[in-house]
């Protein structure tokens, strides 16, 4: 039986679809059966320029056990990118090199 129970975030970024670049301002992420992928349930996400219209989008079918994995990289990832470069990634941050205490 498939939920159809979909969380959404709003994004801002790029995808890179068929037809070329694109804005993605959605991920609509659910585990349910896919569509695809060789699994009988599966971490399904659909980064979307515009949730009201099915053209634009980049979907990803991964298995429950990468998604784990995928999430754990992902903050990593981030934490390596802040460390290297001092950007600013708190909640409300600007995503931009952190400002010394002095500039403030």
């Amino acid at each position: 039986m498939c939920t159809w129970i979909i969380e959404k975030a709003e994004m801002y970024g790029s995808g890179k679809g068929a037809d070329g670049w694109f804005r993605m301002n959605q991920a609509n992420v659910y585990y349910d059966h896919p569509y695809n992928a060789p699994l009988d349930h599966a971490l399904i996400i659909d980064f979307v320029a515009d949730p009201e219209k099915p053209g634009n989008r980049v979907a990803v079918e991964i298995s429950a056990e990468s998604a784990r994995r995928l999430v754990e990289s992902i903050e990593i990832a981030l934490q390596t990118g802040v460390d290297a470069h001092a950007v600013d990634l708190t909640p409300g941050g600007t995503g931009h090199p952190a400002m010394p205490s002095s500039a403030h």
